[in-house]
């Protein structure tokens, strides 16, 4: 059985390379590429690929996670494999929980590739042994809930600006990103802005 695939990435070069790499792959045809989860849906509907490849950092716009929800509710829905450089377990957490079928690093062998394309297509779970430990570590404990501006506080945060900066570039009072700043470190149980930024990059919550 041949294994039909979309390739998903924003930068061209990777694309070519996975590409090439999986041409020397037998029983596997990229049948497309795209380099953004926008592309990625309508090519998905045209060709219907038995499994998109798909990167989890895709620039602006829709990222991996949101690709492969909205990638799942096609009909059919094509298997998805996130295959990144991202090691975080909130991050495979967050692709599982989309409906991806696996998670995969970029310096995986070619031929483990090939095979979980293989078994995504036949509907079977693509994940290493000690990272789907670490999904079931993950889902046992707790995890802290920050809204999208909390997100965007704690980027800005861990990105070295000031209050006043970040209320700035966020159109908000100085109040209100201190405001925000309190309920950050009450939900990552932290009591101070470095805290709060090694917290969030240990949950993979931000860079």
């Amino acid at each position: 059985m041949t294994v039909t695939v979309l390739l998903v990435d924003d930068h061209p070069v990777v694309r070519s390379g996975v590409r090439a790499v999986l041409s020397t792959e037998p029983g596997i045809s990229v049948i497309g590429e795209a380099g953004s989860g926008e592309e990625a849906l309508p090519l998905a509907r045209a060709l219907r690929p038995d499994v998109v490849l798909c990167d989890l950092r895709l620039g602006a716009g829709l990222d991996g996670v949101a690709t492969t929800a909205a990638l799942r509710n096609l009909v059919p829905a094509p298997a998805v494999i996130i295959l990144t450089t991202y090691d975080h377990d909130h991050d495979i957490l967050r692709a599982i929980e989309a409906g991806a079928a696996g998670y995969l690093l970029k310096d995986v062998a070619p031929a483990t590739i090939a095979a979980s394309l293989h078994d995504a297509a036949a509907g079977r779970l693509v994940l290493a042994p000690e990272m789907a430990q670490r999904v079931v570590a993950t889902m046992g404990s707790p995890r802290p809930n920050l809204s999208d501006r909390e997100l965007e506080v704690l980027r800005l945060v861990s990105a070295g600006h000031s209050n006043s900066d970040i209320a700035r570039a966020l159109f908000l009072t100085s109040a209100t990103v201190k405001s925000h700043l309190v309920h950050i470190y009450t939900k990552l149980g932290v009591d101070s802005r470095t805290q709060a930024i090694v917290k969030g990059r240990s949950l993979g919550i931000i860079d």
